[in-house]
């Protein structure tokens, strides 16, 4: 996909009908829409277990846990430039990281109010994946414009982003990551695992957090506690999080082994 985009001059802002058309917002709305789209579609095909208004509950938990966390996160990102900013601009600055963890904050708040025991994140895996990815590819059109860029270097997928710069194009690399685990998923929705409900979400989040802490360490992050930004620090709660579950995927993987 790299070599595919080579001629294209980050930030890419095309002309339409005369006015500049801002590519990462246009595909943020697209990513919102595509996203929403899709999960309604899914809705339809599936049994779902959980009644329209506790659903409808759930989605606006995970909306006002997102747009909260989303910000504060992405505020400690880099805390002297943001405060150097207005707070028009801190509004609209924020991190899909945050908005995930604070999502599914939103969300076990929400069922804790309205008494739901379902898990409820299977529906919404594959549409966020798919918004992830077409919103991704939008930070990677906005060049350095967009926190989303790495380090200098001069490997092989080093590209110019905007600055005239070799850089890692860590947008396209979660392109990359997140299309393989849409498949994976999609292939093991079709297996005999005896998965849990709410499996397939806490693979995502386990598997994307996993990235984001690795990738972390090729951006022109503020580190702070042992040496760990601040999305760094978001993953390894994520992480902890989900440690039953990790360790439940551990030793699954053990008795598989010992099998063969």
């Amino acid at each position: 996909m790299t070599y595919l985009l080579l001629f294209v001059s980050l930030p890419f802002e095309p002309i339409v009908f005369g006015v500049k058309l801002n590519m990462h917002l246009f595909l943020e709305y697209l990513a919102f829409f595509v996203g929403f789209r899709y999960y309604v579609f899914l809705r339809k095909k599936s049994a779902d277990v959980i009644s329209s208004n506790n659903r409808l509950s759930i989605i606006i938990g995970a909306i006002f846990g997102a747009l909260l966390l989303s910000r504060l996160v992405a505020f400690f990102e880099n805390p002297i430039a943001h405060i150097a900013q207005d707070l028009l601009y801190n509004l609209n600055n924020k991190t899909i990281m945050g908005g995930l963890f604070g999502g599914l904050l939103g969300v076990e708040l929400a069922k804790k109010v309205i008494s739901e025991k379902h898990s409820s994140g299977d529906l919404f895996t594959l549409p966020i994946i798919l918004g992830i990815i077409i919103g991704r590819i939008g930070c990677f059109l906005a060049g350095i414009k967009e926190f989303t860029y790495g380090k200098e270097t001069s490997f092989f997928t080093g590209m110019d982003l905007g600055d005239g710069l070799s850089r890692h194009p860590i947008a396209l690399y979660e392109v990359v990551f997140l299309t393989f685990l849409f498949i994976i998923i999609r292939r093991i929705q079709k297996t005999d695992l005896n998965l849990k409900n709410g499996d397939l979400f806490k693979l995502f989040m386990v598997t994307y957090f996993s990235l984001r802490f690795c990738i972390e360490f090729i951006k022109p992050n503020c580190f702070y506690f042992l040496g760990l930004s601040s999305i760094q620090i978001l993953c390894l709660i994520c992480l902890v999080y989900y440690q039953k579950f990790i360790l439940r995927g551990i030793t699954y993987v053990r008795k598989k082994l010992y099998l063969l």
